[in-house]
């Protein structure tokens, strides 16, 4: 009589792997906080560039007496643009620069865009908008104090410290990153503004 051998399954009792399931864990909890930490960021970043168009705004409209003297504000009389736009003195367009200084439709465009960008950036809505407002606003100041310069066009030395990267660029990317990145959701009124009717149907409004 043949004897088979039949293999045996006998049941294992495995202890569950508490190291795999803190480490799936720990690597949870750590793409959390980094992803806070970099929502804190732009949030912070928002609000300081926000403040520092808004506060643009209020100077040149009441002359608080930093870029704008006292009793020199836009409310005193005072024209926005005129002091800057008559001193370009270098780039492509100095002369048309210089028709435009002080024109009211200059003016308005100019304040209306410092004002709608500054609040757009601290409320945290229509970051987008915002976005291309203040590109084409930096665009035109850095071509306005054109870089590129070694010397103005009486002939003296321009002082400027690079050919092409200035202020006028890095917020200029600011507000680019700041609209990619959604930064208005912290601290700031960009997920209410999201589910605007309007705003859900219409991208470019976020």
């Amino acid at each position: 009589m043949a004897v088979q051998n039949h293999p045996q399954h006998h049941p294992r009792f495995r202890f569950p792997s508490f190291h795999r399931t803190g480490t799936a864990q720990a690597a949870t909890d750590a793409t959390a906080a980094t992803t806070a930490t970099r929502a804190y960021a732009f949030a912070s970043l928002r609000l300081l560039t926000g403040f520092v168009f808004l506060w643009a705004f209020l100077d040149k409209t009441f002359g608080f007496g930093y870029a704008t003297p006292s009793g020199k504000g836009w409310v005193d009389g005072g024209s926005p643009t005129k002091g800057f736009l008559s001193g370009v003195a270098a780039g492509p367009m100095e002369s048309t620069f210089h028709d435009w200084a002080g024109a009211g439709w200059a003016n308005w465009l100019f304040m209306l865009g410092l004002l709608g960008v500054g609040v757009a950036l601290v409320s945290g809505v229509a970051l987008r908008l915002a976005a291309v407002a203040g590109t084409a606003m930096m665009a035109l100041m850095w071509i306005a104090e054109w870089p590129p310069a070694k010397h103005l066009s009486d002939g003296t030395v321009s002082m400027s410290s690079n050919p092409f990267a200035d202020y006028h660029l890095i917020y200029a990317i600011v507000l680019i990153a700041l609209a990619v990145a959604g930064a208005g959701a912290t601290w700031g009124l960009g997920k209410a503004w999201a589910k605007l009717p309007i705003v859900r149907d219409r991208n470019w409004l976020k």
